[in-house]
C-alpha cells in the first residue's frame, strides 16, 4: 500500500492536530474565548467559577460552588510528609523545577467526592497543592515556617497571605483573579500540547501536568514573564528603550514579551493587563518599570512599523509589572503562570482521555549512509 504523502513543519505551525471546546484562539482578529465566553466577560467572575467552567463546560451550580471551595481550601494545606518533602528541596531551585519534580510525588486521591471522576478530583488535588508548594516554597527560602490557608478565605486571598505572611487588600486580590483568569487557557500551547502527547500514552494526569510545567518554564513560552520583567530591571529606565531596541534588532537578540505565536493583532489579555498594571504600580520603582516597559513595546512599535510590520507585547510583557506590584519575586512569576494555566492542562487531559490516541509523529529521516565499500579495520 502506497504511503499517504506527510505534511512537514518542523514546527507544527499551521497543522491541525486535534480538537478542543475548550478555548478558542482568533489570532486574525485578537479574540480569546473560554467555553464560547469572551475573555472580556470573564476576567470579573470568581476565579475558581471561571475554572469550573474552563474545567467542564458549565457554570457551576450554589452546592458545587461550595463544595468545590471547600475542597480546594482542604487540599491546599500541605500535609506533614508534604512539606517534609517540600523541605528537602534545595532553597535555591527554580520554583518551576520545584513544581515539575513534587507533583508527581503528590499521593493522589482514589475517591471522587466531587461527583466529576477521579481524573477530575486529582486534577484539582493538584492544582491545590501547587499555590502552597510555591508559597511554602517561598517561606523556606526565607527561612520562615510554612503557613496554612484560612478556611473560608478566597483562593489568592489564601495564596497572597501564604506567600507574603499577611494578608492582602482587596485590590490585590481582585487583580491577582484578573490577571490568572487570564492566564488559564489558551488552546493549543506548547505546555497544553506536551501535556496531551504525555496524556496520550495512558500516563496519569500527574504526569501530563508534570510535563506541561516543565514545557511552561521554557523562556520562548511561559518564561518569557520572567525575563520581560528582568529586562525591564536592566535598562534602568524609560530613556534608555530605545537604544535598546535598536541595538537588540541590529544584533538578533529577541524581545522578550514582544510578538506571539497565535495573534496578528493586539494580544486581547495583554489589552486588560496593561491598564490593570498602571493602576497597581504606585511606588517610584514600580512606576519606573512600568514606564520601561511601556517605552520599549513603543519602541518595537516605531522599528517595525518603519519595516512596514506591526508588533504588540503579548501577555507576559505587563503581567511581570502586575506581579512585580503584588510583591511576587521575579523568578516566581512562571510559577504563578502554572498556577492559573494548571486548570487548563486539566480541562484538556480530560477532554482527551476519554477519545485516547496514541500521538506519534513522523520524522524526516536525513541521515548519510556509510561510504560505498568502506569497511571497518
Amino acid at each position: 500500500m502506497p504511503e499517504t504523502q506527510s505534511v512537514y513543519s518542523s514546527d507544527l505551525a499551521g497543522v491541525v492536530v486535534g480538537e478542543t471546546a475548550i478555548s478558542d484562539v482568533q489570532g486574525e482578529a485578537g479574540v480569546l474565548s473560554y467555553r464560547d465566553i469572551d475573555i472580556n466577560d470573564l476576567v470579573d467572575v470568581p476565579f475558581l467559577h471561571v475554572a469550573w467552567l474552563v474545567l467542564f463546560g458549565e457554570w457551576p451550580t450554589e452546592s458545587e460552588k461550595r463544595a468545590l471551595k471547600s475542597f480546594i481550601c482542604q487540599h491546599a494545606a500541605l500535609t506533614d510528609n508534604e512539606k517534609l518533602l517540600l523541605g528537602q528541596v534545595n532553597r535555591e531551585l527554580h520554583p518551576m523545577l520545584m513544581l515539575q519534580g513534587l507533583v508527581p510525588l503528590l499521593e493522589m486521591p482514589t475517591e471522587d467526592t466531587l461527583g466529576r471522576g477521579v481524573d477530575a478530583e486529582q486534577g484539582l488535588f493538584i492544582a491545590a497543592k501547587i499555590s502552597s508548594l510555591i508559597a511554602g516554597h517561598h517561606r523556606l527560602g526565607q527561612n520562615k515556617s510554612i503557613l496554612d490557608p484560612i478556611p473560608g478565605k478566597l483562593r489568592h486571598e489564601n495564596f497572597l497571605t501564604m506567600f507574603h505572611g499577611r494578608a492582602p487588600t482587596r485590590e490585590q486580590v481582585r487583580m491577582l483573579d484578573a490577571a490568572q483568569i487570564l492566564q488559564m487557557e489558551h488552546s493549543f500551547n506548547a505546555g497544553t500540547f506536551a501535556g496531551r502527547v504525555c496524556a496520550s500514552t495512558l500516563a496519569p494526569i500527574q504526569s501530563s501536568i508534570s510535563a506541561s510545567i516543565g514545557t511552561l518554564f521554557g523562556k520562548l513560552h511561559g518564561g518569557a514573564d520572567q525575563a520581560a520583567l528582568e529586562m525591564a530591571i536592566a535598562i534602568g529606565s524609560p530613556e534608555k528603550a530605545d537604544e535598546y531596541v535598536r541595538n537588540s534588532l541590529a544584533n538578533k537578540v529577541k524581545i522578550m514579551g514582544m510578538g506571539h505565536r497565535e495573534y496578528r493583532a493586539v494580544d486581547p489579555r495583554a489589552k486588560i493587563l496593561k491598564p490593570m498594571a498602571v493602576e497597581l504600580c504606585r511606588d517610584d520603582e514600580s512606576k519606573n518599570l512600568l514606564a520601561t516597559l511601556v517605552a520599549v513595546e513603543e519602541a518595537c512599535q516605531r522599528e517595525f512599523g518603519a519595516k512596514g510590520k506591526e508588533i504588540w507585547a503579548n501577555v507576559e510583557f505587563y503581567k511581570g509589572a502586575v506581579f512585580h506590584s503584588l510583591g511576587i519575586p521575579t523568578h516566581y512569576f512562571t510559577a504563578m503562570f502554572a498556577q492559573a494555566r494548571v486548570y487548563g492542562y486539566i480541562a484538556h487531559f480530560l477532554e482527551f482521555r476519554p477519545q485516547n490516541k496514541l500521538i506519534r509523529p513522523r520524522a524526516l529521516y536525513t541521515g548519510t549512509p556509510p561510504e560505498a565499500g568502506k569497511t571497518a579495520a
